[in-house]
């Protein structure tokens, strides 16, 4: 597998969507090109991230304007 492999399957790799073959040949891929290995990392710390702020929930009073404009429209 080369770069341009890897960094298609990449987004589905760090998604676990990928057969267990799949999974094999990216890590092994991972295991030897540093420049790879830098992006899936960069791409796991984003999700990881985003995972995070969207645990956040908002404030019961911006819910309530939210809902108070949509009826009034």
């Amino acid at each position: 597998m080369n770069c341009t492999e890897v960094v298609i399957l990449l987004e589905q790799y760090v998604d676990r969507e990928l057969s267990g073959e799949e999974i094999e040949e990216v890590q092994r891929h991972l295991d030897a090109c540093p420049p790879c290995l830098a992006l899936y990392r960069f791409e796991a710390s984003v999700r990881r991230l985003v995972r995070r702020a969207c645990n956040e929930s908002a404030p019961a009073s911006l819910k309530e304007r939210i809902l108070s404009q949509r009826s009034a429209s």
